[in-house]
């Protein structure tokens, strides 16, 4: 017999967003424990309000935010307006952020508002720093043995905006920015309009952009990124953000006198960077090229995270975004070796 093709519309419903996510749902483990690490946050999350605490109108919840940016990052949703979009239908990112059926979705404008004041006060780094919390807990870095690599990230500008710092351009209000053919342009001489912190750099046989440089500190347990940076791209810049990155990895060790070991690619082969990892008492190692469970870290956040091509501008704002990539690349690199280890 033949089905109606009709619809009716229940006018109550018993059933809760969480039956309508599978049990075996990755999202599941992943909320558990980005939960987990906005739970240790509360002190931050009431500093940050602490200027509006004698009234106005209530922001979006932090912890809420940070949750939505995540699914951003998880599902490769490329703004913030076509991430409302998909809220306002989508039950599985509802349940994931903490909204109920009925609760209204925000305006794009507001969402993004509320997004600046967590970069701000540097809620994306801690949050990464409590997922990283998270993984020791769980045993699953060694704390002793690193790898650091740098990745060039394309900025949100264009040729046309990398205009002369002292204004001399023939055209300067835009119409003939774009004829810079045979003429000589430096980060000296030249700055980007649009975003005045990226930096023209090439490297190897790569056309010239206008870029930023991505590091990362991965530990060789389980590939597991344990810090993470953005820096102006330069010729220095990789050396220099590894120095820092495993300083810090030097100062969190349990045992100060742990043997702490460092591998790097050949563009980090100077006499000057060897030192100072000898002097830190860490010992590098310098090889041709890295594992493949160090490159995966940026191949995830260039193809999933969308960081190929940042739509954010401003060293911190392109800087929060990647370690957010970061974090969100951990949470899922966990989830799936809880599967192996639980």
């Amino acid at each position: 017999m033949r089905g109606a093709d009709t619809f009716t519309e229940s006018l109550f419903s018993m059933r809760k967003l969480d039956d309508f996510v599978p049990k075996w749902h990755p999202l599941r483990s992943i909320r558990v424990m980005a939960n987990e690490a906005l739970a240790k946050m509360d002190r931050l999350f009431a500093q940050m309000y602490e200027a509006d605490i004698k009234g106005g109108r209530p922001s979006i919840a932090p912890e809420k935010l940070l949750r939505a940016m995540l699914i951003q990052v998880l599902f490769s949703i490329r703004s913030e307006r076509q991430l409302m979009e998909q809220v306002q239908y989508n039950l599985l990112f509802r349940w994931f952020i903490g909204l109920a059926m009925g609760d209204e979705v925000w305006v794009p404008t507001v969402f993004t508002k509320n997004r600046e004041r967590l970069i701000k006060h540097d809620a994306i780094i801690e949050f990464f720093n409590e997922v990283v919390a998270i993984a020791g807990k769980k045993c699953l870095l060694s704390g002793e043995h690193f790898s650091v690599d740098g990745t060039l990230i394309q900025a949100w500008a264009g040729h046309k905006s990398f205009v002369r710092k002292n204004g001399d351009d023939q055209d300067n209000d835009g119409g003939g920015a774009g004829d810079f053919k045979g003429e000589k342009r430096s980060n000296e001489t030249h700055q980007s309009r649009t975003d005045p912190d990226a930096q023209l750099y090439r490297e190897g046989k790569t056309a010239s952009e206008l870029r930023y440089m991505g590091h990362t500190l991965t530990d060789n347990r389980h590939g597991l990124v344990v810090n993470a940076r953005v820096t102006r791209a330069d010729g220095h810049a990789e050396r220099e953000a590894a120095k820092i990155m495993i300083y810090d990895a030097r100062q969190a060790a349990e045992d100060p006198d742990a043997e702490i070991t460092l591998g790097a690619d050949k563009g980090y082969d100077a006499q000057e960077f060897i030192e100072a990892c000898q002097q830190m008492k860490v010992t590098p190692h310098v090889a041709q090229t890295l594992r493949k469970l160090v490159e995966q870290g940026f191949g995830w956040a260039k193809t999933v995270g969308r960081m190929r091509q940042v739509m954010v501008r401003g060293l911190k704002k392109v800087d929060q975004m990647f370690v957010l990539n970061m974090a969100a690349y951990n949470l899922v690199r966990m989830r799936s070796l809880a599967q192996f280890r639980p």
